[in-house]
């Protein structure tokens, strides 16, 4: 049997034998087994079947044996013979891919590949009728006909740009238009099109606006600004697309489609940035005068802002290459009717016009050096004329609006590059009013009323714009301003908002960017004296000072003065008995200063150890030590404050430094015998046992890698090495067992959290795999007893569930520890504590994290809720009605912390655990029951559709207020929101029937006490009441 014939017989059925069979024959060839003219001559009696398919196939064989044969391996005449050849059969099907391994050939020559182009225009004047498989092959045979042989298509001239534009009319393919459109976007640019302007631009305009979606299985990932993209390309490749381009362009403007108005807007501004100079000056006025409608008379702000851009556009383009201000040129020319009209505009500053008249003038003079130049000349003289004669505040504000915006414009076109001017005022054209805007910015701002915030605020944003406007300003003139903002911050704001005082902050911390020394020389100071001493415990005043010069430490040289600023002010607080509130504060200070540097890379971080750590960590143990001298750092919440600055500087340290840390995580670096390490002794005072809050944050602050050596009670041994990586496991027991033992006993909340979270970091990061089993031990086999209420059996349950916390996060027994939680979910004396650790679980934790290096793997959030969700739907079931209750607080807690695509999979489980869990009394279960029925709306309303009923009568049930709902503020404005997700998501149909009731049932929600309840409830009844009667319309 033929090679050609085996072929044919497999090329429907098994297309890899066929092209096995090709690549025979291709090697055949190369042998020099077989000749080329052997291989056409076999084809003869089917390239003259009757039957099409055959033919093609056929011709397929040729094509599939000349791709699979080396590129070097036919000579020119035989390149020659076969281009013929299938040129001659290109009707049949089959050839096109032949014809594509031939073009890319070195031999294959400019006349071949005019030849091939003819034979793709002669034989496919039906192109369209075609399916889109077939044509998408035609498409690429001529793109690259047009990569490789550009200067034999060119030679073709008019032919070729009339053959392309018949060829491709009517398509309507995405992916052939991809293809399309960049062809055609290189013969606009690169051919001579004079000929065919019309028509070429027909064939491109005719898809405008597209209107494609692509399909949910689209294998290409088109999408419609994919092709909108190239469109427009095409439609701004030459401006002699222009008298067909704008006049249809500014006519679909009237569509009142947005999406179709955005389209046009951004063609328009493509256009803008291609077209010539002159083409675009020609109708430059015209598009002014559709353009400005959207801007003035603004509808959708996206569209207005499409439209400044389209506007600058042409002003960018008209002004390039131009070194003058001559009145005309073409870019003066075309600002003149736009200047005139917003100085119209602006002479009633109060109408809505006039803002948008700003933006007009600030985007136009943002264009280039001499656009702003033209604008400002224009526009500021009878703008400071009208200021100067408003009779009212409200007026002079809207018109240091557009000031700003004008100043705003001065500090973006310094960036552009620009053609240099000899006149210098072009390049300053603000100079001229330089006094008198420095005057009126300041008099607005400090010479009114303080009551009159919002003009201050306009006023203050002007002097800043100036102050950042580079070289405008002298120093002094900045310092003038930076003395103003400072004032601001220290006064009293009458309006009980700080939105002024925010916007001071902010203008010092942007000044603070460039001239840092002014910062240093005079807000500091002034702020700094403003820090009292001491402070009563009522008095909070210094709040805004600290965050003011927290928010200020952008620059190194500030943030370092700054926190030796704050240390001297924290050490006399203390020695004077400052209260607690300042000291807090102070800290948490250096915390937000702190955390804006790269600590790992700070010059300062031995520093920040040695006064931070090591010598407030010593002040603690002396107050501790010694009652006499306890300041506000002896008092819990100053320490988990001070701990959270410690973890930060610490975390930061090289390993070699961590290690001496962890010699002193219980000693505190004290040198005091006195002191010895609280986890070893018993009958500890609080003042001492608090300590344990900063050992915590140090533990947890160090690697894995670094040894802990914790001084210990002789009694136990002279020293106990508890490694993060290889020591003796069983001392690592020895200090487990000693930390369990300390938080049974605890009673003071604060300290118990901090034992527990201990006990955490020993089981996840520190102890190695081979001491598991026993830690488990210690979990499923308790050594103390759960069935009596005491401290202890009340502190059991939390370290049960933090100890299997650390090991579910590094995924260690996972299902071994579940089984054993959802055991104590049974228990009538202890179940519903258990149940409330589950939200212990998955819940994220500052301290057991990932930034202190905790074991924290991906699947552990997915690992609890494949193991749990089932246990705890077919335990409720069964479970006595006592303890009922207790699966599903269990259920709330694991699932306010999972990820959505986790729980989507199993909402059918779910729901009805979720609806019941609504009428548990505590806020904490509803609030995060409700949190989770929010997701399920808005992901799969569909499983939510015939429990809507339910649902709507648990929701307001818990949006009402009163002693007898017991709903916190919080729980009635979920409860509120979730329900206002329903219209919108869930089918018309199914909600319907419950819209009176829904209504009705949020009329006391509507007088709710809490101001962001009764706002929500206003918000969902107005989305209730929107929901249409059948054919209502």
């Amino acid at each position: 049997m033929s090679e050609v014939r085996r072929f044919l017989l497999a090329i429907d059925n098994n297309k890899s034998e066929a092209e096995d069979v090709a690549h025979q024959t291709a090697r055949r060839l190369e042998a020099k087994e077989i000749s080329l003219l052997q291989i056409v001559q076999s084809l003869d009696e089917y390239i003259h079947d009757e039957d099409p398919k055959i033919r093609a196939k056929a011709v397929q064989y040729l094509s599939s044996v000349i791709g699979a044969v080396p590129s070097n391996c036919l000579t020119i005449q035989q390149v020659q013979v076969l281009c013929e050849f299938l040129c001659g059969q290109i009707e049949n099907g089959g050839a096109v891919g032949g014809l594509r391994k031939l073009s890319s050939l070195r031999k294959f020559t400019k006349d071949m590949a005019k030849m091939t182009t003819r034979a793709v225009f002669e034989n496919f004047q039906d192109l369209q009728i075609r399916p889109p498989k077939d044509r998408v092959q035609i498409y690429e045979l001529l793109n690259d006909l047009m990569a490789q042989h550009r200067p034999a298509l060119k030679d073709m001239g008019v032919e070729f740009v009339g053959g392309i534009t018949d060829l491709v009319s009517g398509e309507k393919d995405p992916q052939n238009l991809m293809i399309i459109f960049s062809m055609l976007k290189a013969v606009i640019i690169e051919w001579d099109i004079s000929g065919h302007v019309e028509p070429l631009f027909d064939s491109v305009f005719c898809y405008f606006p597209v209107t494609f979606r692509p399909p949910p299985d689209d294998p290409y990932g088109i999408t419609a600004q994919d092709l909108k993209a190239r469109l427009k390309d095409c439609i701004a490749a030459s401006s002699l697309f222009a008298p067909f381009a704008f006049p249809q362009l500014i006519d679909k403007l009237d569509s009142t489609s947005p999406n179709v108005k955005k389209d046009v807007l951004q063609a328009i501004t493509a256009c803008a940035s291609s077209y010539s100079v002159s083409v675009m000056s020609n109708y430059s006025i015209t598009l002014w005068d559709s353009l400005k409608y959207e801007i003035l008379n603004m509808q959708e702000e996206d569209l207005a802002e499409e439209a400044l851009v389209s506007l600058q556009a042409i002003a960018t383009r008209l002004g390039h290459g131009l070194d003058s201000t001559d009145a005309k040129s073409h870019l003066a020319r075309y600002l003149r009717p736009i200047t005139k009209e917003c100085n119209e505009q602006l002479q009633e500053p109060q109408h809505k016009q006039a803002k948008p008249s700003g933006q007009v003038l600030s985007s136009v003079g943002t264009a280039s050096p001499i656009a702003y130049f033209l604008v400002i000349k224009a526009v500021v003289p009878p703008l400071l004329t009208m200021y100067q004669a408003a009779e009212s505040l409200a007026k002079q504000r809207a018109l240091l609006e557009v000031l700003v915006q004008l100043f705003n414009a001065a500090i973006l076109v310094k960036s552009i590059p620009s053609v240099p001017t000899a006149d210098p005022i072009v390049s300053q054209p603000l100079d001229s009013f330089h006094d008198r805007f420095f005057e009126l910015t300041s008099q607005a701002l400090m010479g009114t009323t303080k009551d009159e915030v919002s003009f201050r605020i306009v006023a203050l944003k002007g002097l800043l714009r100036l102050c950042m406007l580079q070289g405008y300003l002298k120093d002094n003139e900045i310092g003038m301003a930076v003395q103003y903002f400072d004032e601001i911050v220290m006064e009293d704001d009458p309006s009980g908002r700080d939105h002024l005082k925010r916007e001071a902050i902010q203008a010092l911390v942007e000044i603070s960017k460039i001239k840092p020394h002014l910062i240093m020389d005079i807000t500091f100071p002034a702020f700094i004296a403003r820090l009292p001493d001491s402070s009563t415990s009522g008095n909070t005043d210094y709040l805004i000072t600290l965050e003011s010069l927290a928010q200020l430490s952008v620059e190194k040289s500030i943030s370092d003065t700054l926190v030796r600023r704050i240390l001297n002010r924290l050490d006399v607080v203390l020695q004077s008995g400052g209260s607690s509130n300042y000291a807090q504060a102070l800290l948490s200070s250096l915390i937000y200063v702190l955390n804006q540097r790269e600590l790992t890379q700070d010059p300062n971080l031995g520093f920040y150890h040695e006064k931070l750590v090591v010598g407030l960590a010593r002040r603690v143990v002396e107050g501790a030590i010694e009652p006499t001298k306890s300041t506000a750092l002896n008092e819990e919440a100053t320490l988990a404050i001070l701990g959270r600055l410690m973890n930060l500087i610490v975390r930061a340290l090289e390993e070699h430094k961590q290690s001496s840390v962890a010699l002193q995580v219980y000693t505190l670096f004290a040198d005091d015998v006195a002191w010895k390490p609280v986890p070893y002794r018993n009958d500890v005072p609080l003042t001492q046992r608090i300590t344990m809050i900063l050992s915590t944050s140090l533990i947890a602050g160090i690697k894995r890698e670094v040894t802990f050596s914790h001084l210990t009670n002789l009694s136990i041994a002279e020293s106990v090495q508890i490694p993060l990586a290889n020591n003796s496991d069983e001392t690592g027991l020895v200090h487990l067992q000693a930390l369990v033992g300390l938080a049974l006993r605890e009673e003071v909340p604060s300290v118990r959290l901090a034992i527990f979270r201990q006990i955490a970091l020993m089981v996840n990061k520190i102890l190695s795999a081979s001491v598991l089993p026993a830690i488990i031990d210690m979990i499923v086999t308790p050594s103390w007893d759960l069935s009596t209420t005491s401290t202890t059996t009340d502190n059991a349950i939390p370290i049960i569930f933090w100890i299997s916390k650390a090991l579910i996060l590094r995924l260690a027994h996972v299902s071994e520890i579940l089984t054993h939680l959802l055991n104590l979910l049974s228990s009538p004396t202890h179940g519903l504590s258990s149940a409330r650790g589950f939200a212990l679980l998955l819940a994220p934790d500052e301290i057991l994290s990932k930034e202190n290096g905790a074991i924290i793997r991906l699947l552990a959030k997915q690992r609890v809720f494949n193991i749990c969700i089932p246990r705890l739907s077919s335990d409720f079931r069964a479970a006595d009605p006592a303890v009922k209750q207790n699966y599903l607080v269990a259920l709330s807690g694991i699932l306010k912390y999972v990820p959505t695509d986790v729980l989507m999979p199993e909402i059918g489980t779910l729901l009805p655990l979720l609806l019941q869990s609504l009428d548990l009394p505590e806020a904490d279960v509803k609030a995060a029951t409700i949190e989770t029925l929010a997701i399920i709306l808005t992901e799969s309303p569909a499983a939510v559709e015939e429990h809507m009923a339910s649902l709507v009568t648990r929701l307001l049930k818990a949006a009402a207020s009163g002693k007898e709902a017991n709903n916190p503020a919080h729980v009635r404005q979920a409860a509120l929101r979730c329900l206002r997700l329903a219209p919108g998501n869930v089918k018309e149909g199914k909600l319907l029937p419950l819209k009176g009731k829904v209504t009705w049932g949020l009329r006391g929600c509507l007088d709710d006490r809490k101001r962001g309840v009764r706002k929500e409830a206003i918000e969902c009844r107005a989305r209730w009441l929107g929901i249409d009667e059948p054919d209502s319309e």
